[in-house]
């Protein structure tokens, strides 16, 4: 099948930001290179050179909108304007390949794996996810995932509570949450292919029977223990009443995917529905967690 490229020259100190936030947006590699034909020599030990001005490469599904990724890529941006952005399609490429290259098991905290179907997990007796990279976003590398992943690890009082994991993408919170001992996990997206992949990768967890995958409209008027919601700061903040709904007093919610230039708006729009209780960066990324007052 072919492949949708989205290629972006910025200069270096855009570089990590933009590369974040095609990760964000389901890219499924991205990569950089010079675009300037400017030699680079010797770097220091323990660094990562970068060109003055530098391509950066995201690689999507043929059949995602070029355009609504632009515009998408442009609000997680803001207020910093859009590079100079070209689309392109490429032909097929054994990119299977890549991702098995560069792909391997990644512990969060002390009790959880992320483990792709290839490689034996290196702590057997652990909490293992069987996760290979797809179509939906979702691994564990991106920031955003890792935080919510490593909030998950640290909670000893999952067993009987219901979750709502909001913006599934590949299922990986909703898995891990029923392997930390979750009963019930409502997975919900928007993305036709994020459910499917929902949908196979609990089957491959063999914890099927205890996520329900399914789109907003579907999700019926519940009230749950908890909800982790790693989407974009401005969908985030336009759902905070209807977050507050779905949670009985309190209980707790979790918010990903959000630069840490725009935690302010959002934590100002959840604070008529809750208390902020910890706010976590890392690589300019912020957890939020708030309680239901």
């Amino acid at each position: 099948m072919p492949w949708l490229q989205m290629v972006l020259d910025t200069e270096t100190s855009r570089v990590n930001q933009i590369s974040e936030a095609l990760t964000a947006l389901g890219a499924l590699s991205v990569t950089w290179q010079d675009a300037a034909d400017q030699p680079l020599y010797e770097p220091p030990l323990n660094s990562t050179p970068l060109w003055e001005c530098t391509r950066v490469i995201g690689l999507f599904e043929e059949d995602r909108d070029g355009e609504l990724l632009k515009t998408q890529l442009q609000m997680i941006l803001a207020p910093l304007p859009l590079p100079p952005c070209q689309l392109h399609i490429l032909a097929d490429q054994e990119w299977t390949r890549v991702w098995m290259d560069d792909f391997h098991a990644r512990q969060f905290g002390q009790r959880l794996w992320v483990c792709p179907s290839w490689e034996s997990p290196p702590a057997p007796h652990a909490v293992n996810i069987f996760l290979d990279p797809g179509l939906a976003f979702g691994t564990g590398t991106h920031t955003t995932t890792a935080l919510c992943l490593e909030w998950l690890e640290q909670q000893t009082d999952l067993p009987g509570k219901t979750l709502i994991d909001y913006g599934c993408g590949s299922g990986i919170l909703a898995i891990a949450a029923v392997k930390l001992g979750a009963t019930q996990v409502w997975a919900v997206d928007n993305d036709p292919q994020a459910l499917r992949a929902t949908k196979a990768n609990a089957k491959n967890n063999q914890v099927e029977n205890q996520i329900i995958a399914l789109f907003p409209e579907q999700l019926p008027a519940l009230q749950a223990d908890c909800l982790l919601a790693n989407i974009l700061a401005l969908p985030l903040i336009s759902l905070a009443a209807t977050f507050a709904s779905y949670l009985t007093m309190g209980s707790c919610i979790v918010l990903s995917g959000i630069l840490k230039e725009q935690a302010n708006e959002v934590i100002t729009s959840y604070q008529s529905y809750f208390a902020i209780q910890e706010i976590v960066e890392h690589d300019n990324w912020m957890r939020i967690m708030a309680v239901k007052d």
